[in-house]
This record gives structure tokens, C-alpha cells and sequence, in this order.
């Protein structure tokens, strides 16, 4: 997959596949959840039984953190990680946007203009609420006005439904912000993961005889809601099971909230070294012991649990399993 990074006015397919024709989404496709990647799968199937190369244009950062500057955004995925995923489904190219005010304020027309000299777009697939340009002009009528002036056609692509209701970005994130972490693996065909390299904490896990590593995550990344979690922790190409307690550990200090993973069975000194943390189960709530001793025989009991929960997650993925009572579905073939 070829991975595009300029301005929209810039792009240009790379030139051993620029005389080639693209079918190709627009959007920002933060987590790469199910209802993206069924979109994505109806591009690819057509692109190649027309003997079209099939791509992906999303932008960075989030065009919510540009128009509203004032709500800071919280993100599913890096654009390294969004790139990642992206590879797993037959692409061609993806290109990564740099978004602006002065790109929102571009018209209609101007954008798919860029697009249709300089990707070649012959077909358009977006979802049934896609707008883009200035003020959201470009809807899917004002679209296909311009396309049937170009020469491209658009497609529109029915939403992927959870009980009526529509699987979004937005619906994962409320989701990991209360914790309920197997749900939302659910909605992305996926364990919910986080990264960042191992940092010097209070060393407390150490001296109850569970050292854990604390894990520095960007400040713009969704985090779980607070409490102890089964976890799969990937350290290069290996991967540990793990439980991580995510909060400001009340039996201590009430510090700054960190996110702290302890690797079962694992003694190596990972300082400074990058972690990857996939959240399978929430186990329980943080909360306060009135002692140590009792501190630590729940942790052990949290252990315990944890090597059950991510057993049975081995044999058959959580996200895998079937999604009733959540009734998610695709939409039904045309």
C-alpha cells in the first residue's frame, strides 16, 4: 500500500501506478472500527472487479480539533496505527491529509477537483451523512452534481447498525470511557489498544511483589475508564498476558492518574522501552484498602482472574464471539 502525506492540492499517484483509474472513500476514520471496515470491503470488491486501484483519504489531525479548537479531541488511533490497519484490507494507496482551516474552507467543487486530477477518482463511496467543503456543501447530492460534471459516480454506503442505532467512533469512545472494554472490541473487530514507552513510577507494585510497568500515553489518546483490566501486553513481536490498573491508586495517594500493566510471568527491566496495551476485560472497579495485606491478596485474586479471562480469550476471541445482546449487523446486500 502506498501512503500519501501532502496537502490536498498536491497529491498525485506515484508514478508506476498515476496512469490508473481509483475508487476511493473519504473521511476520518478514527479506529477503524466495523462499520469502516465494511465500507472499505465493498470499495476494495468493486475496485477490483473493475480493475480500478482502491484507496483511502483520510486527514490528520481530526477536523473536530480544527473547527472546534475549544473541545479538545480524543483519538482511537495514531495516524501510524490508522495506516496499520488500513494495510489489512487489500488497499492500494491511503492518503494522509493535513487538515486546516483553509482546507475546510475550500469549496465543493476545488476538492474534488484535487481529487479527480490527482488520484484519478472515477467513483466516490461515502456514508449517508458524508458532506464535505466549506460549511458541508458538498453533501451527497451536491456530489453527484459534480460528478455527473467530471466524470466520477458516488456510492452511497448504508451505516452498519447496533439496535437501530448506528456504530460510530463516537459510540466506542463512550463506551471505553466507562470501561466496558469487550463491547467495544466488539464494534472494532479488535481489542481496544493504547502504546508508549515504560517510565520510572513510585515503584510501588515492586514492593508488593508485583512490579508493573507505568506507561506513558500520548494526552490525545481515549483511555478506559479507572480499574484493574485483563490485558494482552505486546512488547516488540511477543506478546504477555497482563492485568493493568488504570487510576490514582486511592489506597496510596490519590496521585495523577497513570496507567500501570504488570506482564504475568514476566521479569525483565523494560524501562524506556515501547509497550502496546490491548484491553480485553474489565476484572473491577479501582478502589481504596484500608491495608496492604488486603491490597495485595486482591491483586492476587485480580491475577488469578486475569489468567482465566485471557485463556478463554485465546481459544476464542472476545470480539470474535457472538454479539447478542449488542445485535450488531451489516447492512443488507442491494
Amino acid at each position: 500500500m502506498h501512503v500519501l502525506t501532502c496537502e490536498i492540492q498536491n497529491l498525485a499517484l506515484p508514478a508506476e501506478i498515476a496512469d490508473q483509474e481509483s475508487v476511493l472513500t473519504v473521511g476520518s476514520f478514527d479506529g477503524i472500527h466495523m462499520g469502516h471496515q465494511y465500507l472499505i470491503r465493498q470499495l476494495v470488491a468493486q475496485a477490483q472487479q473493475e480493475g480500478r486501484l482502491a484507496g483511502v483519504v483520510t486527514f490528520d489531525p481530526h477536523p473536530a480539533t480544527v473547527l472546534h479548537p475549544d473541545r479538545p479531541a480524543l483519538y482511537l488511533s495514531t495516524p501510524a496505527e490508522k495506516a496499520n490497519l488500513l494495510k489489512q484490507h487489500a488497499l492500494n494507496w491511503l492518503a494522509i491529509v493535513p487538515f486546516s482551516t483553509a482546507l475546510a474552507a475550500t469549496s465543493p467543487r476545488a476538492f474534488v477537483q484535487d481529487l479527480y486530477r490527482g488520484l484519478n477518482m472515477r467513483s466516490l463511496w461515502v456514508g449517508t451523512d458524508f458532506a464535505l467543503g466549506q460549511n458541508r456543501q458538498g453533501d451527497i447530492d451536491a456530489l453527484r452534481h459534480l460528478g455527473q460534471q467530471m466524470g466520477f459516480d458516488v456510492r452511497e454506503v448504508h451505516p452498519v447498525t447496533l439496535n437501530g442505532r448506528r456504530v460510530s467512533s463516537t459510540a466506542i469512545r463512550v463506551l471505553l470511557q466507562h470501561g466496558h472494554v469487550r463491547e467495544a472490541a466488539q464494534l472494532l473487530a479488535r481489542y481496544y489498544s493504547i502504546s508508549g514507552p515504560v517510565t520510572h513510577g513510585a515503584k510501588r507494585g515492586r514492593d508488593l511483589g508485583f512490579p508493573t510497568a507505568n506507561v506513558d500515553v500520548p494526552a490525545d489518546r481515549v483511555i478506559p475508564a479507572d480499574g484493574i483490566y485483563a490485558a494482552c501486553a505486546w512488547l516488540a513481536a511477543i506478546r504477555y498476558h497482563a492485568v493493568v490498573n488504570i487510576g490514582v491508586r486511592p489506597t496510596f495517594d490519590h496521585g495523577e492518574r497513570s496507567i500501570e500493566a504488570y506482564l504475568l510471568d514476566f521479569q525483565r527491566d523494560i524501562y524506556g522501552c515501547h509497550l502496546v496495551l490491548e484491553f480485553v476485560a474489565r476484572l473491577r472497579a479501582e478502589r481504596r484498602f484500608s491495608n496492604v495485606q488486603d491490597l495485595i491478596a486482591q491483586m492476587r485474586q485480580d491475577v488469578d482472574q486475569a489468567r482465566h479471562t485471557l485463556d478463554a480469550a485465546d481459544k476464542q476471541p472476545f470480539w470474535q464471539q457472538p454479539l447478542t445482546p449488542l445485535g450488531v449487523r451489516e447492512p443488507a446486500a442491494k
